[in-house]
């Protein structure tokens, strides 16, 4: 592979990427001159399209990249630098000959009206990565520690009951359904579940950005979950930049991919019956465990209006749009009067939380982060530093965290030994 670098005083001079074109780029650096790389034009496009840019946007953030993308002109050192950091693309990659190929490291079933979703996102990767290098970690801890298989992944089929699996999962969470423990609260609902859950045996994870990276937000669509199947540290992680009743339905979504024992990216969406069996049976679980179909006929009236959802959402504690789709599952409406009356209450949905969102404010970091880590193996790592078995620098990392001062304040807020 051959990286062209060149200077203000010198035509650009073939060095092969490596030991040898680093050495070149300091010398640049310590001679203060202007050090030029001729990057291949497609790992350019590439890294455009991979941060899910516009040709607006990109011309707007670097009104160069035509020059350099027609091979007119050569980023600097510095340009390259910044055009990887604002596109989130590895700096190394960009002096491949060939744009990379990233296959999704976890099976993709989802699909927008039957058809594959587009190339994963920059931000949709990175997520991934993270969570698989937190699993792997928390893997070797359960090793280490003599933690006990997690048994109900993988124990059951596609072809069991949904309804009966249901029950059971409510049976190894406490045996209460959520609307009668808080019922109304789909806040306090959410984080019962995932506390349960996390009781189980699996790590959840909660976040509607890459990592701590404010500035990185996830779109809720382009996925909404995923599972991490695993025997020792399966984990979950579902978007929280979708709204909060939302979340929910994913939650359990992704659960029942756990019982299945299967990783999974999905998009978990009450409105499609999917043409993948696995999807459209994550989603009938995750329905049944939320809004028992004998529970939706015992207090249904025969009224879809805005307001009956918006009850039946508060005594369930989960969003108008599951209700929705239950009742259509009870038969009291056809699937397509619930398709059609479902794009109208998703409007309705989506303008309610634009207005949440403008008249909200952030929270607390400590009371965040630990939702955003997983508890569980936020405070794993937390005391297998404490305890020597793990370095603090690579807790830091693992926790997404650069001062020790942050670390105590989570540790104080967990309670961590």
């Amino acid at each position: 592979d051959v990286v062209h670098i060149s200077t203000r005083e010198a035509p650009p001079v073939p060095t092969m990427e490596g030991t040898s074109s680093r050495r070149n780029r300091e010398a640049g650096r310590q001679q203060g001159m202007a050090v030029y790389l001729d990057i291949v034009p497609d790992l350019l496009r590439w890294a455009v399209e991979r941060a899910g840019w516009d040709e607006q946007t990109a011309m707007r953030r670097f009104p160069h990249l035509d020059d350099w993308t027609a091979g007119t002109r050569q980023p600097t050192l510095k340009q390259l630098e910044k055009f990887a950091h604002a596109t989130h693309a590895p700096f190394g990659q960009l002096f491949l000959p060939e744009p990379p190929i990233e296959p999704l490291p976890v099976p993709d079933l989802r699909t927008i009206k039957d058809a594959a979703v587009r190339r994963p996102s920059a931000d949709l990767l990175d997520t991934i990565y993270l969570c698989q290098e937190r699993q792997d970690w928390y893997r070797e801890f359960a090793a280490e520690n003599g933690l006990d298989p997690v048994g109900y992944i993988g124990s059951v089929a596609i072809d069991d009951d949904p309804v009966e699996i249901a029950r059971r999962m409510h049976a190894l969470l406490g045996g209460t359904h959520p609307r009668q423990a808080v019922p109304g609260d789909w806040s306090a609902t959410f984080r019962q579940l995932v506390d349960g859950i996390e009781a189980s045996g699996a790590l959840v994870m909660v976040s509607g950005v890459v990592g701590t990276n404010t500035h990185r937000a996830l779109d809720p669509e382009e996925f909404r979950g995923f599972a991490l199947a695993d025997e020792v540290a399966p984990l979950v992680y579902v978007n929280g930049a979708d709204t909060k009743a939302a979340q929910t339905f994913t939650l359990i979504h992704e659960f029942a991919h756990l019982w299945l024992g299967g990783s999974a990216l999905s998009d978990a969406n009450v409105a499609e019956r999917s043409v993948n069996a696995t999807e459209r049976w994550c989603n009938d679980v995750a329905a049944e465990f939320l809004v028992p179909v004998d529970l939706l006929r015992a207090e249904y009236r025969g009224d879809a209006s805005p307001e009956a959802l918006d009850e039946l959402a508060r005594r369930f504690a989960v969003s108008t749009l599951v209700v929705l789709r239950r009742i259509a599952d009870a038969g009291f409406l056809s699937w397509d009067d619930f398709r059609a009356r479902y794009v109208d209450e998703q409007q309705r949905v989506m303008a309610k939380l634009a207005e949440v969102r403008e008249n909200g404010r952030g929270g607390n970091y400590y009371n965040t982060q630990p939702l955003r880590l997983s508890r569980q193996f936020a405070r794993s790592v937390i005391e297998s530093t404490r305890e020597g078995s793990t370095r603090y620098r690579d807790a830091y990392q693992l926790l997404g965290m650069a001062k020790h001062s942050t670390f105590e304040g989570l540790a104080d807020q967990l309670g961590a030994r």
